[in-house]
């Protein structure tokens, strides 16, 4: 499922290719994706919208539309958005990774006229297109008035996003000493308290702080507990930075996978070497610098699968 670095990558590059742009027509062969309306009344209420901005509350996507509408999507397993122009050109010697078979399973598309159009080089009514595939056919899509929206049973329960101004220490030690008797690797994963960390987060996060998955919170200490809250902020800015990790289908507007994956440290690297200069290898009496060489371990914690080095992480 795309977590915070993911979806935020989707926000970014949504809110530079279509605000202003006028919303023309909307096709879907799924129509079960879209709750709450038939695909007529859907079609009917978005059609001639403006698309006023895009934002984001942990793994969700709300895209505001003049006249007071928002598109609320949860891409959940599988989905993705792609933003396509109408006389799609790729640049000599470049990928067209539209292509790629990942990028093939539209289910609904959102066709739109340019703010900005460029000379008319085709007779269409539509400039680009928001196309959106989902090969498990998972996703959510949901039309209501913005405020409406807000009063949604699942947004009114979201916990504060991961990378809120104003998810600081102060915030996140609260957090944590509601729940002193929980497995920190839980917490981070429960949506209700901290928007946005998944599986392949959690276990990066941890890594980074040298805290174990299951160590309960309240033997976490003060300087543990900073570590921990500097490799949240950390390893999600970072994960943005080289644009998401694509571990399956997870692909950017332009169809293109994220590259924090070649970044992963733990995730899914069961079997394998830790390759971390750590403090481990010094506790063996090796020189400094020396990677740390430990077996990289895959466990379960509330139903997912973790994974961390047990000499990196207490």
């Amino acid at each position: 499922m795309p977590e915070l670095p993911e979806v935020q990558t989707i926000i970014s590059d949504l809110n530079k290719k279509i605000v202003g742009d006028t919303i023309t027509d909307f096709w879907s062969n799924w129509p079960k994706t879209i709750k709450g309306k038939s695909l007529a009344i859907f079609k009917k209420e978005i059609i001639d919208r403006k698309i006023i901005g895009i934002r984001r509350i942990g793994k969700n996507i709300f895209i505001d539309l003049s006249g007071g509408k928002t598109l609320y999507i949860h891409l959940k397993m599988t989905g993705h958005l792609l933003v396509k122009s109408a006389k799609l050109k790729v640049k000599s010697g470049k990928k067209d990774y539209f292509q790629d078979k990942v990028n093939q399973y539209i289910h609904h598309v959102w066709y739109l006229k340019s703010h900005n159009p460029k000379p008319e080089t085709h007779s269409l009514n539509y400039d680009k297109t928001i196309e959106f595939s989902d090969v498990r056919k998972f996703a959510k899509i949901v039309l209501d008035d913005t405020q409406k929206i807000k009063e949604l049973k699942e947004i009114k329960a979201l916990g504060i996003d991961a990378l809120d101004k104003k998810f600081t220490l102060e915030r996140f030690e609260d957090i944590l000493e509601k729940r002193k008797n929980t497995p920190i690797g839980i917490i981070l994963m429960e949506q209700e308290r901290i928007s946005g960390i998944g599986n392949i987060y959690r276990s990066e996060i941890l890594f980074e702080a040298g805290i174990l998955p299951e160590r309960l919170v309240k033997d976490i200490k003060g300087p543990g507990i900073k570590k921990l809250y500097s490799a949240i902020q950390k390893v999600l800015k970072k994960a943005i930075k080289l644009r998401g990790t694509s571990d399956s289908d997870y692909r950017d507007t332009a169809g293109a996978p994220g590259n924090f994956q070649k970044a992963l440290k733990v995730y899914k690297k069961n079997g394998k070497k830790c390759r971390a200069y750590r403090t481990a290898a010094l506790k063996r009496g090796e020189q400094p610098g020396q990677k740390c060489d430990t077996i990289i371990i895959r466990g379960k914690l509330g139903q997912r699968s973790v994974f961390f080095c047990p000499a990196c992480q207490k």
